[in-house]
């Protein structure tokens, strides 16, 4: 297994480390998470990088890498759910975009068919993982001015999960026929 491959199976290792700090009420839990999510956050960029780079792309890292991202994002809105922080009708619609998009690259897969991320895609993950940071961090530095950025940008990140979604299903409707 390339290195590439090695750090979107880090990346997915580090979710329930990041729950346990993100939700176990420890002292400091909440930097750890923060720290923990921000660096899997960065192995994203690092393994595509390489991936690219060292020209290590496989089918296993355009399928993987997409799916680890999906479990980050979707572990860290759940822990905001349950703390009260996000509203779960954001996390319903990001959470179903990525049930219907797994879904349908997994009746491409069985065709032999393998899609991989879209640049509507790498966008919305980088506003939703930027969201994420500024709720962990809560708000700060926006929240001594008022300004109520990390919401802001969840709501960005709803808007271009449905987006995207429509995108990705629409450039490969040919799957469906």
């Amino acid at each position: 297994m390339n290195i590439a491959n090695q750090l979107t199976i880090l990346r997915i290792i580090l979710i329930p480390v990041f729950m346990f700090f993100m939700l176990g009420d420890l002292p400091g839990g909440r930097w750890i998470a923060a720290g923990i999510f921000i660096f899997a956050s960065l192995t994203d960029f690092v393994d595509g990088y390489l991936a690219r780079k060292l020209n290590l792309i496989t089918n296993f890292g355009k399928f993987m890498d997409p799916l680890a991202d999906k479990l980050l994002v979707t572990a860290a809105l759940l822990c905001f759910v349950e703390l009260g922080e996000v509203s779960s009708w954001i996390v319903m619609i990001i959470i179903a975009r990525e049930f219907i998009v797994s879904i349908f690259r997994a009746i491409a897969a069985s065709e032999g068919i393998v899609i991989a991320a879209s640049w509507w895609g790498k966008v919305k993950t980088n506003v939703q993982m930027f969201a994420i940071i500024f709720l962990l961090f809560r708000n700060w530095p926006f929240e001594a001015m008022g300004w109520p950025v990390a919401d802001l940008l969840m709501i960005l990140a709803a808007i271009l999960t449905v987006i995207s979604g429509y995108d990705y299903i629409y450039k490969n409707r040919a799957v469906l026929k």
